[in-house]
């Protein structure tokens, strides 16, 4: 289990962010745009500016080291790799390695040769899986990494992280506003507005039974045309 005993943020003296929760398995974390999601993976990756102000206190049963043991998933593969470069260049591992990366994301070996331009978003994707894969994550961390595929390829992409999460034993944290995009994946959702959690519990308790009228909005836009499966 991973337990954020305390996370905040505030910059020139107000509060941005003030949560705590704890990752058992896979946690999806939502709100609309400004709620502290992204704020919430700079903090726990390092990565805040240096004008804003963090007290943090997290207790794990590992070291959290960025790019070792806790590695991000970005929402854009297009802009996740480097365009000059063919694919077996964007890893650091050797060659043998990258295929067996590669087959663990259901990507051929000739895809090794090819460069970003020549593939789809769902291969990109899967491309840059494999290299985070390559670190052998302990935390995954996603940001909202379906945003930029068609509603088929992002099923196909929620389908293969909750199929290497069983295989692999990372935790998983998935940062969304798009509350359909966590529906096969996590067990446990928080929902984030104005940088506090509001709402927290199973993720189907919260789909059927929301207490607050910011996550029924949440909800009515993205499951309005939805029946949740029994």
């Amino acid at each position: 289990m991973i337990k954020v005993n305390k996370l905040t943020i505030a910059h020139n003296n107000k509060k941005l962010l003030d949560v705590s929760f704890e990752i058992k398995n896979s946690l999806a974390m939502v709100g609309m745009s400004g709620s502290g999601k992204s704020l919430t993976l700079k903090a726990i990756l390092g990565m805040l500016p240096s004008s804003m102000e963090l007290e943090i206190d997290i207790k794990s049963d590992f070291e959290l080291k960025r790019g070792e043991s806790v590695v991000l998933i970005p929402q854009n593969p297009f802009t996740s790799l480097n365009p000059m470069s063919k694919i077996h260049k964007q890893f650091f591992v050797p060659k043998e390695r990258i295929k067996e990366l590669l087959g663990l994301v259901d990507l051929d070996a000739d895809t090794l040769e090819k460069f970003p331009s020549e593939l789809s978003g769902g291969q990109l994707q899967r491309v840059v899986i494999a290299i985070a894969l390559s670190h052998k994550p302990k935390l995954l961390l996603l940001d909202e990494p379906t945003t930029a595929l068609d509603s088929a390829t992002k099923n196909n992409i929620i389908a293969l992280l909750k199929k290497l999460q069983k295989e692999m034993g990372f935790y998983l944290l998935f940062v969304s506003h798009d509350m359909a995009s966590v529906e096969n994946l996590c067990g446990e959702i928080v929902v984030l507005k104005n940088g506090s959690i509001i709402e927290f519990g199973g993720l189907e308790n919260i789909i059927k039974n929301p207490k607050e009228e910011y996550t029924k909005s949440l909800i009515d836009s993205n499951f309005k045309y939805r029946t949740w499966r029994e």
